[in-house]
């Protein structure tokens, strides 16, 4: 249930309203624009009376949420969320560029990608400590090891570092070195994951699931909303489909799908979707056209010889050439790139 306020609503007015609907056993979240101002009641709303609620003179009208997420619908948060990281801001008009090899596999290797995408224009760097494989005989990343290596990439360059967790177990140490904190694919729906980062403060990347529905998606994001952390970016990764050609199918329309649903920053990886490092160009063109909010993009400076996914990772230098080309899209659509 929304309650919409009517312009001017004093503060004092608005705590007394939100104190008598809390009493009726709801949790009531305020959000207090410039223009427009609302109260998002989330819980057991069957005990509460549209018609007694809009006979308050401060009370504009009331609204039913039809979706079964609430704090990461855009009827509850009407402005788009913006996400800071060191600084960085996602899901406002800079376009945010993440990028970084697939698996962190040395400190030289971690430290000269980390250079180079910095110097061409990334503002996060990607890397992963700890790799979900289909198959357990495949190279599962360097761990802990590989977690301290994307720290020392962090201070030789600055670049805040995105990494997949695994495990709740692992909560305090990505908590206390992790900038932000990458849910992959194969743990959207891991809800007990899910919910204990939401007691965290620090921002969760959310990837899409193999096969989850857009609703499915934002549902997982509303487990991590629901214990407080309201720092979620979404990720669109490419579906299970029946095609066999990509390794997956790119949604783009899932981009304005979520910028019409919710408000929570989404941004693409066009390394995943495909599996083909010479289809991330056009995807992540396609990408900042639809209006994402950023890229997440694989690069390794030896694709043939990297020990996960070297077929979908591009070089530095074509990364570069990418950054170049997409700067006049982003300007179309508004966005900005970081200088």
């Amino acid at each position: 249930m929304i309650i919409v306020l009517k312009p001017g609503t004093q503060q004092e007015e608005i705590q007394k309203l939100t104190k008598q609907l809390e009493a009726k056993g709801v949790s009531v979240n305020p959000v207090i624009g410039t223009d427009l101002s609302i109260l998002g009641l989330v819980g057991d709303t069957s005990k509460i009376d549209p018609t007694q609620v809009e006979a308050n003179r401060n009370v504009e009208r009331v609204m039913h949420v039809a979706e079964p997420f609430k704090k990461a619908n855009r009827m509850f948060h009407p402005e788009d969320t913006v996400v800071e990281v060191r600084g960085r801001k996602i899901g406002g008009k800079e376009l945010t560029i993440i990028a970084g090899p697939c698996s962190v596999e040395s400190e030289e290797q971690i430290i000269a990608i980390a250079q180079e995408v910095k110097a061409k224009g990334a503002t996060l760097l990607r890397g992963g400590a700890f790799k979900p494989r289909t198959s357990p005989y495949a190279f599962q990343g360097l761990k802990y090891d590989g977690l301290e290596l994307l720290k020392k990439a962090r201070e030789a360059t600055g670049l805040p570092i995105v990494t997949e967790i695994m495990a709740p177990q692992d909560i305090e140490v990505f908590e206390r070195d992790v900038d932000v904190i990458q849910v992959g694919a194969r743990n959207m729906q891991n809800f007990t994951l899910l919910s204990e980062l939401g007691r965290t403060r620090k921002p969760i990347l959310l990837k899409r699931g193999l096969s989850a529905t857009i609703e499915e998606w934002l549902m997982s994001a509303e487990y991590i909303m629901a214990e407080g952390n309201d720092q979620v970016i979404l990720c669109e990764r490419g579906i299970r489909t029946f095609e066999t050609y990509t390794r997956n199918t790119l949604d783009l329309s899932a981009i304005p799908a979520i910028k019409k649903l919710s408000h929570l920053p989404v941004i693409v990886d066009p390394s995943h979707a495909t599996g083909k490092w010479w289809m991330v160009e056009p995807l992540a063109k396609g990408a900042v056209a639809v209006g994402a909010d950023g890229l997440i993009v694989e690069v390794h400076n030896d694709p043939q010889n990297a020990l996960c996914d070297g077929q979908q990772s591009i070089k530095p230098c074509v990364f570069g050439e990418l950054m170049q080309d997409i700067a006049p899209i982003a300007t179309a659509v508004g966005r900005e790139m970081a200088l």
